[in-house]
């Protein structure tokens, strides 16, 4: 065992046999450091682990602390049951109406899709700019139009590579964000009309996309800790002519579930099987808090069918809009797509993006980034337990920045929304997360803004709100 695993197995045993106590403060990091003979990055490793595994909880600017027992907190939502039925899906309206004032700076975060611009490097991403840009060959801007720049390429197959993942450079195609991506390759296998499976629930911006595309949904049922369910798909596949699905494997919006390994690959062959391709919306997988990347679908796919898209938007780069997907048999079509759509990628984000990977800031970033939502989500969910009605049921993600809240029933989270906007507090409730507008006291809470001190009184507020309703 390494150092921090051997201390990290020594306090599990401490919390286990009762000699820590839940609540208890863990000796702080220079403590441990000097006691132990360790380093403090040592430390920092070893707690970092035993929160993840729920056993401690981080308190700002207080310490470590031994968590309750599982059987003290929030229980976790229990799996929905999605309609058989196909849906037309009609859900923009309800979407700009919702969330269209959550873009206001003195609207406490808890609704919005992003994390907040303080935990990204802006600044040495645009260090690396003008440099990427003097070197840039005006030759290149015209050969590399649709698939985008050779070197960024390059850069996201290293990627794959070293996540164990086997990827064609041929089948990549750099994107205006993971949106596009994901958009073009869906394109790429439907026609209007065609029936398109989706989680339940499912982040709202797939349903427009099917919506924009005249496309019909049918919700697959979905673990709020596993991911989609291999039976309750299998079952749709039988009884539906479904075209293509639109699944998020890994760290999914808005429930948090990352399906297993075993449960990927189950979901690739099923759908080998059934010669129905996957658009996998892998935005978050780079927000994990284990020790490494959890393999994305891709990785079990042998023929061609899934189109993997992500982005480093939710990771590294807001507002440089550059995606990329790994089209698989399907590469073709899609650089014919954005050749007739937006037909390149702006050329200097995508130069300052690759040399910011060629010299090992992405990981030196993303260490710390992981450990800061890690650390946010155990106070969110320490802040809900305080400040939420009894009964509510609470997701416990491995990942990304989303809570899912079930709320007891009686909670109508469309008009909690309206409440805490009265309050400038924004909030995504759980109808814009399914075709049929299911999931009315159930929301999705945001918590990627670590350093916002409103936080917490905001989350008291919408408590005190829903238990009112609740009355």
């Amino acid at each position: 065992m390494k150092r921090y695993e051997r201390y990290a197995e020594e306090i599990a045993e401490l919390i286990r046999s009762g000699t820590l106590r839940p609540g208890e403060r863990l000796p702080s990091v220079r403590q441990a450091s000097a006691s132990r003979r360790i380093s403090p990055a040592t430390v920092f490793e070893a707690y970092y682990r035993l929160e993840a595994r729920g056993l401690i909880q981080a308190r700002p600017r207080s310490g470590y602390y031994v968590a309750e027992p599982v059987a003290a907190r929030a229980a976790e939502p229990a799996t929905a049951s999605p309609s058989p039925r196909t849906t037309e899906v009609e859900i923009s309206e309800l979407v700009f109406d919702v969330l269209g004032s959550t873009r206001r700076p003195d609207v406490v975060p808890l609704g919005s899709a992003f994390p907040s611009p303080a935990v990204f490097p802006l600044d040495a991403l645009a260090r690396t700019l003008t440099p990427a840009m003097r070197r840039l060959d005006a030759g290149r801007i015209v050969e590399e139009l649709t698939t985008g720049s050779e070197a960024l390429r390059r850069q996201i197959g290293l990627r794959y590579v070293v996540a164990g993942t086997a990827v064609d450079a041929r089948e990549l195609v750099v994107t205006d964000g993971a949106m596009e991506a994901l958009n073009l390759c869906l394109q790429a296998v439907t026609r209007p009309g065609d029936l398109v499976a989706v989680e339940s629930p499912s982040f709202y911006a797939a349903l427009q996309a099917l919506e924009r595309l005249q496309l019909r949904a049918v919700e697959v049922a979905t673990h709020p800790r596993h991911g989609v369910e291999i039976d309750s798909l299998a079952e749709v596949l039988q009884r539906h002519p479904v075209k293509a699905c639109w699944f998020m494997p890994s760290f999914q919006n808005p429930l948090g579930s990352l399906m297993p390994e075993a449960n990927k690959r189950a979901l690739v062959e099923l759908l080998a099987r059934h010669g129905v391709p996957l658009v996998e919306d892998d935005v978050y997988g780079e927000l994990h808090f284990g020790a490494r990347r959890p393999p994305p679908a891709k990785a079990f796919d042998r023929d061609g069918l899934v189109m993997h898209c992500s982005s480093f938007s939710k990771c590294l780069a807001p507002g440089y809009r550059v995606g990329w997907t790994a089209a698989g048999r399907y590469a073709q079509a899609v650089q014919r797509l954005k050749l007739m759509t937006t037909l390149t990628t702006a050329m200097p984000s995508q130069e300052a993006l690759a040399a910011y990977l060629q010299h090992g800031g992405y990981d030196r970033h993303l260490r710390p980034l992981r450990q800061a939502l890690a650390d946010s989500q155990a106070r969110m969910l320490a802040a809900l337990a305080r400040h939420f009605p009894a009964g509510t049921r609470v997701t416990r993600p491995e990942g990304g920045y989303f809570l899912w809240v079930e709320l007891p029933e009686g909670v109508d989270t469309l008009l909690l929304q309206r409440q805490a906007a009265a309050h400038d507090i924004g909030l995504a409730p759980g109808p814009l997360f399914s075709a049929d507008r299911r999931f009315a006291h159930c929301l999705r809470l945001n918590y990627g803004h670590p350093a916002d001190a409103r936080i917490e009184p905001a989350l008291r507020t919408v408590g005190r709100l829903a238990a009112e309703q609740r009355r």
